[in-house]
């Protein structure tokens, strides 16, 4: 039976070199991710902002947690915690910060 990833949706905008950065980490761990660029999409800062509580991007989630940006992702996948985090069912993601 194949278990349902968690959702990982990522906040951009094109010109930011850390987005670049926390995509390409998540293409290299062949994570399917949905990225909303605030440039292309100026009013879903504020859902941003909202759901984050944080005003810069990138701003990523796995499962509806918020991760924070590509520092925060970059730590939990220097300390092995990332691929379970992408491993785990939807709903399963765990509830500790990053």
């Amino acid at each position: 039976m194949d278990t349902q990833r968690p959702e990982v949706v990522i906040y951009t905008k094109a010109t930011c070199p850390y987005c670049a950065a926390a995509l390409r980490l998540l293409r290299q761990k062949g994570v399917r991710f949905r990225e909303i660029d605030l440039l292309e999409e100026p009013e879903r800062r504020e859902e941003m902002i909202r759901r984050s509580g944080r005003t810069t991007v990138p701003q990523v989630f796995i499962g509806g947690r918020p991760i924070g940006g590509y520092d925060d992702l970059a730590a939990l996948d220097a300390r092995g915690e990332l691929d379970a985090l992408l491993a785990a069912p939807a709903g399963q993601e765990g509830s500790g910060g990053p």
